[in-house]
């Protein structure tokens, strides 16, 4: 999968590295990903919550953050759309928030 906001995550790890090896993880197993539906990616993310049929929310550092991404399976991309706290999560609308 093309991941767009790459950058995005590094530049949160470095500022929070305790979610360094969650969201490397994370990069390492979507990088080569060939997700064809929303079930695949919850076959490879057991602890992810589908949010519609595009965005789903992914638990990181423990579930102390979360990870908001929206795919395009189509196309191969993985738009990130927000990463942060818990507490910053819940001030957001997960369906319509797209920081980055």
């Amino acid at each position: 999968m093309n991941i767009v906001a790459r950058n995005t995550l590094s530049a949160f790890w470095a500022k929070h590295p305790e979610t360094e090896a969650s969201l490397r993880d994370w990069l390492g197993r979507v990088k080569p990903a060939t997700f064809a539906s929303m079930s695949e990616v919850m076959a490879a993310f057991p602890k992810a919550k589908v949010l519609n049929g595009e965005r789903v929310r992914f638990e990181i550092a423990g579930g102390n953050y979360r990870l908001i991404v929206a795919f395009k399976l189509s196309a191969r991309i993985a738009f990130v759309k927000f990463i942060g706290t818990h507490t910053e999560y819940d001030r957001i609308d997960p369906l319509t928030v797209s920081d980055f």
